[in-house]
């Protein structure tokens, strides 16, 4: 690469955008954690001198205004004229300045995410190759589970209504919100399994909704179900109930979206505890701390399941690194009516489900899609929780 391509990538503006819409009350869903009642992102927009454009997705954080906030100032005038394609460099540069030294954790890991996935797209752009290409990755099928922020607290018979078309349409794994109240639970998954039997594989998610009785009573209709896993029964930090939880059944546990950067993903594999680790690019540090949890899960033979976070950019960014790793495992869909961050957002569909249940990779330079900015010029960030 010659000086003067070099200075083309310098980094000329860095720009986060927070975002909203309301989500209508026919399309609510109730989960361990509330009611949902909106939608968050918070978009990053890198500009290089010459005006290559990146886009990630900097999780909201329940808080995008403060997360926007952070990118817009700190991190901006941390990393404005420093040369795009130095990701490692600018990783390095936020953590000792922002993470390792002055805190702020999870939300300036949100920040670096956001910042790095846009990153990756630059260089992908610039160099004419999807990013799963970047990483030297094939595009190869990748299996999908329907998840997202979907099959939530219901009646069995609307479960069911709402699985069928999901089935129908090629998926041959749900994920059902649990953590609600275990007869409950237990009747939504006996329902699931009765009427679709053993060909569709059932992971749950707890959303943080259960305490140790709770996985008691349950895990014996988990085993019995062949339930793939049980995730995220508690906060992430609670790392004596995740021991005392493996204790009671054979069933894996499952986490990671809630924890930040390698270093806390180090203690979740060397406790042997969580063998379902679930990264997310627009939380856990993007594409380039991700692939280091990758590697660091490879060496344990422990497979990577990425959660998806809310728009088509940090989806079509997973399926680009679930392309590249040798321990990928599920693709998580999101199967939620009407997200806008998903359909509108951004320029096409960030991936399409297969007969069998598969997805694979874009194939357009970078991430594969870009942004609508009038989308984000009508749709300013409404402030206040997500969930009620």
């Amino acid at each position: 690469m010659n000086n003067e391509v070099d200075k083309g990538l310098i980094i000329h503006e860095i720009k986060a955008i927070p975002t909203s819409f309301p989500i209508p009350g026919k399309n609510r869903v109730r989960l361990g954690i509330g009611n949902s009642i909106k939608n968050d992102a918070v978009i990053v927009k890198v500009t290089t001198a010459d005006g290559l454009v990146g886009w990630g997705e900097a999780h909201h954080g329940r808080c995008p205004g403060a997360i926007a906030h952070l990118i817009n100032t700190t991190i901006k005038s941390l990393i404005e004229g420093k040369d795009a394609n130095d990701v490692i460099g600018i990783w390095q540069t936020i953590y000792n300045n922002q993470l390792a030294s002055h805190g702020m954790g999870p939300a300036a890991c949100l920040a670096l995410s956001g910042l790095d996935l846009a990153l990756w797209d630059i260089r992908g752009k610039f160099m004419k190759l999807p990013i799963f290409k970047l990483l030297g990755g094939s595009r190869k099928k990748i299996r999908a589970y329907a998840g997202g922020v979907a099959l939530g607290y219901q009646p069995s018979d609307q479960l069911i209504a709402e699985a069928k078309p999901l089935i129908e349409s090629g998926y041959r794994a749900l994920k059902l919100r649990i953590g609600d109240n275990v007869p409950d639970d237990i009747e939504r998954m006996e329902s699931i399994r009765e009427v679709f039997g053993n060909d569709v594989s059932i992971l749950t998610d707890a959303n943080t909704g259960y305490n140790l009785d709770d996985v008691k009573n349950i895990m014996p209709t988990l085993e019995r179900l062949n339930i793939g896993w049980l995730e995220e029964p508690f906060p992430a930090h609670d790392h004596r109930n995740y021991l005392e939880a493996k204790k009671l059944g054979r069933v894996p546990l499952a986490a990671g979206e809630n924890h930040y950067t390698r270093f806390e993903f180090n203690r979740l594999i060397e406790d042997k505890v969580v063998t379902k680790l679930q990264p997310d690019l627009s939380k856990a540090g993007g594409i380039t701390e991700v692939l280091r949890i990758a590697n660091l899960a490879s060496s344990w033979k422990l497979p990577i399941h990425p959660h998806s976070s809310k728009t088509g950019l940090n989806m079509a960014a997973s399926i680009h690194l679930l392309s590249a790793i040798d321990n990928g495992g599920y693709f998580e869909a999101d199967v939620s009516k009407d997200n806008l961050f998903r359909d509108s957002l951004v320029t096409d569909s960030p991936y399409k489900i297969d007969d069998n249940g598969y997805v694979q990779a874009l194939t357009a330079p970078g991430i594969g899609l870009d942004v609508d900015e009038n989308f984000l010029k009508n749709h300013p960030v409404i402030e206040g929780s997500s969930y009620i």
